[in-house]
Order: C-alpha cells, then sequence, then structure tokens
C-alpha cells in the first residue's frame, strides 16, 4: 500500500522535475546566448541596422501575416487583391538579401559599380543620371591633412558680392552654413597634385565657397551664421577617422542651435568629385560650378527637407537653367543617410560644384543660389509679416 503511494508520487513529480529542468536549461542558454553576444567583437554583433537591412526589402504584406495569425484584426487591413507571400521565397531573401523576381539583386552585389542603378534620383536636372551621381569617398584622415601647396588669386580673395542695400533685412541670422568636408579643395588651385583623391587643402578649400554664399545671403539681407570649426583637426584630435566626419560635426550643429535660435535653414557645403563636364554649366557665356541637392533618407520626416530641396531646384531652373544637377534622396547600405539633417527639418546638403571648379566658377554660383533662396526666403516671409 505505502509502496503504491510511492509509485504515484515519483510519477507524479517527474513530470514537474522535467519541466523545472527545462526551465532552469532555458534560463542558462539565454544568459549564455546573452554573454556571448554582448561580450563579441562590435564587427561581429547584431545591430538595429543590420536587422534594419534584413528586413527593410522583405514585402509588408508578409508582416501583416504573420501578425494576422494572431490578431485577426490585422487581416482587415491587408489588401483583398493580394495572396499569401511565398515564404520560401522570403526566408531566401532574408538570408541572402536576393529578390527571386529582381535580379538587380543579384547583379549589385557581384558586378562593380551595379548596385547604383537602385538607388533613386528624385529630380533629375540636365544631363543628370545614374551613372554621374555624387559618390561619398573616404580618404585616410593622414592625407586629408597632408600639407599641400596651394595658390589663389588675389583678385578671388578681394572678390565681393555686388548688390544694392537691402529693403528688408532679417532681426538675427536665419542660415547656418557649415562644412563636414572642410579640407575638400580644387585641382586649379592645386599645382602639385593631380589626384581628385588628394584634392585637400587646410586653407583653400570649400569653406570660401561657404563664406562667399555667406556674403552673398547677407547682401539680400539674409542674416547668415558661418562655422568656423576645423572639423578635419576636430577629427584627428578625437583620434577618429575620416567617415566619422558627421558624427564629428553633428556635435557642431548642435551647439549652433544652441547659440543661434533664430536658425531656420541649415546648410552643409560639400563639393563634388567628378568631371569637369558634368559639374560645370554655361550660363549667358560665364561657367558656373553646378548644384546638386541632396537630403538624407536614413531617418524620419524627411519630407519637408525633400520639399525644401524640390522648391529651390525648381526656382533655380527657372532663373538659372541647367545650374541644379537635381535633387538626390541619399540613404541605404554604404551611405550616411542621414547627414545630421534629422536635427532640422530644413537641412540640406549641398553639392556645389567639383574637385576641377575653380574659385571665380564656385563663387558665381553660390551668388546665384543665395539669389534664388533669397527669393524664396522673402516670399515665404512676407506672408508671416502680413499675419
Amino acid at each position: 500500500m505505502f509502496s503504491g503511494n510511492n509509485g504515484y508520487t515519483k510519477n507524479r513529480f517527474h513530470p514537474m522535475l522535467k519541466k523545472s529542468g527545462m526551465y532552469l536549461l532555458s534560463i542558462v542558454i539565454l544568459f549564455v546566448s546573452i554573454g556571448i553576444l554582448t561580450t563579441l567583437s562590435p564587427a561581429y554583433r547584431f545591430s538595429s541596422d543590420t536587422l534594419a537591412r534584413w528586413t527593410s526589402e522583405i514585402d509588408s504584406s508578409t508582416f501583416l501575416y504573420l501578425l494576422g495569425m494572431e490578431n485577426r484584426a490585422f487581416t482587415e487591413s491587408y489588401p483583398d487583391d493580394y495572396s499569401m507571400p511565398n515564404i520560401s521565397s522570403t526566408l531566401l531573401q532574408v538570408a541572402t538579401s536576393i529578390k527571386p523576381q529582381d535580379p538587380r539583386s543579384l547583379l549589385g552585389n557581384e558586378l562593380p559599380g551595379f548596385s547604383i542603378f537602385d538607388t533613386k534620383i528624385l529630380i533629375a536636372g540636365e544631363g543628370s543620371d545614374y551613372t554621374n551621381m555624387p559618390v561619398e569617398s573616404s580618404p585616410p584622415l593622414e592625407d586629408v591633412l597632408e600639407d599641400r601647396h596651394a595658390i589663389i588669386d588675389e583678385e578671388d580673395e578681394d572678390d565681393k558680392p555686388e548688390g544694392e542695400e537691402p529693403s528688408q533685412v532679417t532681426e538675427e541670422d536665419v542660415v547656418f552654413l557649415y562644412n563636414t568636408h572642410n579640407y575638400e579643395s580644387f585641382l586649379p588651385h592645386l599645382p602639385d597634385v593631380t589626384d581628385p583623391d588628394s584634392a585637400h587643402h587646410n586653407e583653400v578649400n570649400i569653406t570660401k565657397v561657404s563664406d562667399r554664399l555667406a556674403q552673398s545671403l547677407q547682401s539680400y539681407g539674409i542674416g547668415t551664421y558661418v562655422d568656423k570649426t576645423d572639423n578635419m583637426k576636430l577629427l584627428d584630435k578625437k583620434g577618429w577617422e575620416y567617415w566619422q566626419s558627421y558624427q564629428s560635426s553633428r556635435d557642431i550643429v548642435q551647439e549652433a542651435f544652441a547659440a543661434n535660435k533664430g536658425i531656420q535653414y541649415v546648410f552643409d557645403i560639400h563639393r563634388d568629385a567628378l568631371d569637369r563636364s558634368i559639374t560645370t554649366k554655361e550660363i549667358n557665356g560665364e561657367p558656373y560650378a553646378r548644384i546638386y541637392f541632396l537630403v538624407g533618407t536614413n531617418y524620419e520626416s524627411n519630407e519637408k527637407n525633400l520639399t525644401l530641396a524640390n522648391q529651390l531646384h525648381n526656382l533655380m531652373e527657372e532663373k538659372y537653367p541647367g545650374l541644379s544637377r537635381g535633387v538626390k534622396p541619399q540613404g541605404g547600405a554604404g551611405n550616411n543617410g542621414v547627414y545630421n539633417q534629422d536635427l532640422h527639418e530644413n537641412a540640406i546638403l549641398l553639392e556645389i560644384g567639383g574637385v576641377h571648379n575653380n574659385l571665380d566658377e564656385l563663387y558665381r554660383s553660390a551668388d546665384a543660389l543665395a539669389e534664388v533662396f533669397s527669393e524664396f526666403y522673402w516670399e515665404q516671409a512676407e506672408p508671416v509679416n502680413a499675419e
């Protein structure tokens, strides 16, 4: 009788012990997995960017189906004309980033240069296509900081934008200009340099274009603040690399916002590295450095930034046909895709000219951009003043 009770007790507690053991084992496995993932080298860790790349190209209907398996309310949002996603194709896409119905997903990874055809051009200016889009380069910082001989005409130094006294003036600085890649220079002013990748200088560089743009904007009554931080020296001081330039300039932008509450527009000025035939346009017998409007897409709420770029492009086309190379959303793998534009709804990256342009051409474009922007700005300000 007692032996029978012992057998019953053993049979009753055996499943409980088994379940408890499974729970303990699961907890041990969980903590061991967390320990492995957190102690891995950063290069091998999973990150939100990695997960985003895995899932960003998957048809959203797949997620609706999965959610609908747990909550039928989600199935009501599913389009009637869509069918159940192919699970095997979805798993293949997650594992290999290859879309069975899109050969570009395979060719873009295997053929050099083919991946650019998977990007977008929102507005293509004259002659702009997928073969001449701006390309982000990342030279070694020590090469950027290398001392080089530069020449500049005295006329370029003394040249100032012409214009009458503005009829209206902003009460404070409303435009903020800065240069993330502030050593970007120009081959016509570097007599000992022939390689575009080596066109960098600590004085004769893109910051002079920002200064000229600021002077021209101020001649139209638009208060403009130009940042003078040497971002390349700042990178070197921090022990960072060139590809971390935007991370470094982010602090610069945030400090500017804190010190200047009236800032309404933010422009990061760069120059391209493409051939002169792509970055130059003759208008009324004078050569101008062409302008490309770039807006990052790797952050939420970039619609207003894109809208501003579109408006400036369209106005420029009216007054200076062919000067704008277009508007390009920039994001995805291999691109920064933010450019600190998430900090302000009116922030744009401007590629003004290229490595083969000279300051005369760049200054003409800066003046033209200031003229176009001033018309845009005062048109926007008039309704506010009227109210």
